[in-house]
């Protein structure tokens, strides 16, 4: 036993002299100077966003435009709040809607594809490959080719103009399901086969043992979700202005004319700041869902 520890931190050695010859000082050093450049070009649009946002409108008619401001102002700020402070619509009425839309849209997303993947991913069934073929097949279609397909059905609803014609469809995007099937998959039978002895039942090894093991993808998931439902402005489906989100109140903003380009820059970041958070709160997970090789038997 001492001597086959022995010998393997001896291997374990010779592989870490082995990894040491092979680095590069200099190697290492200019990919991280390579990899540092591209992080400042790939930097610099959400810098210019930010920027913008604090420029005085002279700044910001300015060509060439300058990546940061010269004269610093919280006027555009003040400027979008009075503009909302006169909206008939109260601004915390936008927001609420928004947080209805984003919030039910991604959790039922989430929910739903998850629930479908799960049969689809560890049960044997007549036409499960058939059911995943429709699914592959509904990723190459766009959301204009759909369009008039999903307002017909939500008028046969009869939720039209309401919360349900734009958080609905939301359940049935077709990206989740397969991105929750492909990940569930890589969970080894042996676990669900044990907790079936144990008396477990479907929905018991779907919420305890299916969704904590495919977590990093489920996370993954719900920041693709935010990320669309943040930017829907239910223009398709909702006509009373009670209804509309935030993002659509924004937008009229933006398209207010060149007097209101001030508050348009800030209404730029706030669109932009809102997913870079969530995105920036799930990194980790995002980062373990990309890179992960799954569990293996």
């Amino acid at each position: 036993m001492i001597r086959a520890y022995g010998g393997k931190k001896t291997h374990k050695k010779i592989l870490k002299s082995r990894v040491a010859l092979n680095r590069s000082m200099a190697g290492n050093v200019t990919l991280f100077i390579f990899m540092g450049i591209c992080g400042m070009f790939m930097a610099i649009p959400l810098v210019f966003v930010v920027s913008n946002a604090f420029k005085p409108l002279d700044e910001l008619f300015r060509y060439p435009p300058r990546l940061f401001p010269r004269h610093p102002s919280l006027d555009n700020f003040a400027d979008l709040k009075v503009l909302m402070a006169n909206s008939w619509v109260p601004f915390s009425r936008y927001i609420l809607n928004t947080v209805i839309i984003t919030g039910g849209g991604t959790l039922g997303h989430v929910i739903f594809a998850s629930m479908a993947a799960y049969p689809l991913a560890k049960h044997d069934f007549p036409g499960r490959n058939l059911l995943f073929n429709i699914v592959i097949l509904s990723l190459m279609f766009t959301w204009q080719v759909t369009q008039v397909p999903n307002y017909l059905i939500i008028s046969k609803l009869g939720i039209n103009n309401t919360y349900w014609a734009v958080i609905l469809p939301a359940f049935s995007y077709g990206l989740g399901l397969y991105l929750m099937k492909q990940f569930m998959e890589q969970i080894p039978d042996s676990i669900i086969e044990s907790a079936r002895l144990d008396g477990a039942g479907e929905y018991r090894i779907y919420w305890s043992i299916i969704m904590p093991n495919v977590k990093p993808a489920w996370l993954t998931l719900a920041v693709l979700q935010f990320q669309t439902m943040w930017g829907n402005t239910g223009s398709q489906f909702l006509r009373d202005e009670q209804l509309k989100p935030l993002q659509y109140a924004l937008l009229q903003i933006v398209n207010s004319g060149p007097a209101r380009q001030g508050a348009a820059a800030v209404v730029t970041l706030i669109i932009a700041a809102i997913p870079i958070t969530f995105f920036i709160i799930c990194q980790s997970s995002i980062i373990e869902t990309m890179t992960t090789s799954g569990m293996k038997e």
